[in-house]
């Protein structure tokens, strides 16, 4: 797999794998999407003992016979069209609101990933066609609701094969809908990019629902977001420290790699020790600080964020196998045979979507505690009552506490394993699933979640320190990486004041930490962040 730098970005389904920045490139910035003539051929060749054993007399799952509790029906040839479209549509059940449409174009092109790899039995027209409609911008309509995450995620997988047979829902590249009531066709869209409807043949409605790649993708997406923004809780819990007067002894590292070698943690006080460095507010109270020790959400928050770090190096392994995968039921083997298997279960994706959920709660737990301190009077060293520019005719930042104390109960909600719960389906055939695709949305749902707590310690961490200049004539200021986070925020917040409408504020210091400006802006004081 290779992607190319200039644009548009072009990715290559090839011999050589996929990697994560592919999956990130295709679902969330429309990367064209070509196929190599190696992979064509190698899928034309597999496809031929799928053909022979079509014609055979012995029943072969997938390819001769019903699916599932069903599989002891043997199909006759005349039905077999019927038996690949009947699959498609039936398991096309989602329900609830349409998902996001980077994790539909996830999806799709982790297939088309292993359809590639010649495990999987389809002609090369399946391939080719689920690929066009990737880069015609077309946008199958998925359902909320509908996977268990075993024999793969199915119904999200089956309402873009449907699409694929020219039926289903869609929403085309300018984001008009059809194939709803009322609407053109899903076959007039296709019809306008010059794609083909697939007629299926013999195990191609198999190979195209059965994987985990809805939970894959979403994993693959939500790693690179929880990346993001762990440098950026480094800088906010080092901006608390600032503003809460603490000490930055405790980030040396002689404390961290030394004593208790685990990377994620050198690495988190590593980023805080530099945010921090050469900070006048630090340096002003390092002798005869009357302060013994500074709170828990101050002294171990690289113990915190380390371990956040170090979770999602390893949901970062465990992703990296699952991408190397070429998971379908019945599989291709190199020798030609078609054998059964059960790799479409969900569960090694689906402890770690957990692991993270739990991970990203915590880290969101302790910004919210910091948060808490620096609007307490008995608990600020000398701030103003939530920060307020006249306490008691203005609430200064209180409620903006309540918006990320919510935000984190919803995260502790959020935290609570789907991969454990299993329910029975398909005749006690499934009778045990891994839940991955539900896992995966709470995940989702956690990391927005832990963004938006962040940006509420941004704002607060910032107003404390601008108070704690202001009522020190100046003398007291933030270092160069809190000064440059500063000046980046202030352009779309602004400073302590009177009370005003808060709310758009808060959304704009979202926005800002979800781009990575406040990383960017750390990192141009004191240079590339772990």
């Amino acid at each position: 797999m290779t992607i190319t730098t200039h644009e548009p970005l072009t990715v290559t389904l090839g011999s050589s794998g996929v990697t994560p920045e592919d999956v990130v490139a295709v679902a969330r910035h429309d990367a064209k999407v070509t196929i190599s003539q190696e992979a064509l051929d190698n899928v034309a060749k597999v496809r031929a003992h799928i053909d022979n054993l079509a014609t055979s007399d012995v029943p072969a799952y997938g390819i001769s016979t019903g699916f599932g509790a069903l599989a002891n029906r043997h199909i006759p040839n005349d039905l077999r069209t019927q038996l690949q479209k009947s699959l498609i549509r039936s398991h096309a059940a989602g329900m609830g609101p349409a998902v996001e449409r980077e994790v539909v174009r996830g999806i799709m092109f982790l297939r088309a990933k292993t359809l590639a790899s010649g495990r999987t039995g389809v002609r090369p027209v399946v391939l080719q066609t689920m690929v066009d409609v990737l880069n015609a911008g077309i946008t199958p309509l998925v359902r909320e609701f509908g996977s268990l995450g075993c024999s793969g995620d199915l119904a999200p997988l089956s309402h873009c094969a449907l699409v694929l047979m020219g039926e289903g829902e869609a929403t085309g590249p300018d984001g008009e809908l059809y194939g709803t009531a009322g609407k053109p066709p899903v076959a007039e869209l296709l019809a306008q990019h010059g794609i083909e409807p697939v007629t299926l043949a013999e195990k191609e409605g198999l190979a195209l629902v059965n994987g985990t790649e809805g939970m894959l993708g979403m994993l693959l997406m939500a790693i690179a977001d929880i990346r993001l923004l762990l440098a950026t809780a480094d800088v906010t819990a080092a901006l608390s420290v600032e503003a809460l007067l603490g000490t930055d002894q405790v980030f040396l590292p002689e404390l961290h790699a030394a004593l208790r070698p685990h990377p994620g943690q050198a690495a988190s006080a590593d980023n805080m020790l530099r945010v921090l460095s050469n900070s006048p507010i630090v340096a002003s109270h390092r002798i005869n600080d009357t302060k013994v020790q500074d709170a828990y959400s101050l002294r171990c928050a690289p113990q915190v964020a380390g371990a956040v770090r170090d979770t999602v190096d390893h949901a970062a392994l465990v992703a990296s196998r699952e991408l190397a995968a070429a998971i379908d039921n019945p599989v291709v083997l190199p020798d030609g045979r078609v054998t059964s298997n059960g790799n479409f279960h969900g569960a090694p994706v689906a402890y770690v979507l957990d692991f993270l959920a739990i991970a990203v709660a915590d880290l969101s737990s302790i910004a919210e505690r910091r948060t808490d301190r620096m609007l307490d009077p008995a608990r600020s060293h000398g701030l103003p009552a939530f920060l307020a520019g006249d306490p008691g005719v203005d609430s200064g930042l209180m409620i903006a506490q309540y918006t990320q104390a919510g935000l984190v109960s919803d995260n502790k909600r959020l935290a609570v394993p789907a991969s454990v719960d299993s329910i029975p389906s398909s005749a006690m055939q499934e009778d045990h699933v891994s839940m991955g695709w539900h896992a995966a949305r709470k995940l989702r749902k956690a990391v927005e979640n832990l963004r938006r707590v962040l940006a509420v310690e941004l704002v607060t961490s910032a107003r404390a320190i601008d108070m704690r200049t202001q009522l020190s004539d100046g003398e007291l200021t933030p270092g160069p990486a809190g000064t440059a986070v500063l000046e980046v925020l202030r352009e779309v917040v602004q400073g302590p004041g009177a009370d005003r409408f808060l709310s758009p504020e808060l959304e704009a210091a979202d926005r800002l930490v979800g781009s990575g400006a406040v990383r960017a802006a750390a990192e141009s004081a004191v240079g590339i962040l772990a």
